[in-house]
């Protein structure tokens, strides 16, 4: 279970970074639902860290606010399962 926790938010940091380079050189984007996806999957924090660290995403309110509160659910879910 952590590892699964730590590889998701793993996987969305680097997602949330591939996202802002590909966005910067005019690529080929990874799509909204897709970063979403993966912070409900368990990747929320990852996803919320890469947000700030990459300065991606924040303009958007649904991301903004969104993912900080799911990151807290997620930190409050992995706190109750791991006691």
């Amino acid at each position: 279970m952590v590892q699964y926790g730590i590889a998701m938010n793993l996987l969305a940091f680097f997602m949330m970074g591939l996202d802002k380079y590909k966005a910067k050189r005019r690529r080929f984007r990874i799509a909204e639902r897709t970063l979403w996806l993966l912070s409900f999957a368990g990747g929320a924090i990852g996803a919320a860290v890469g947000m700030h660290v990459f300065r991606h995403k924040t303009r958007h309110r649904v991301f903004r606010y969104g993912l900080p509160l799911l990151a807290a659910a997620e930190v409050f879910f992995y706190w109750k399962w791991m006691r």
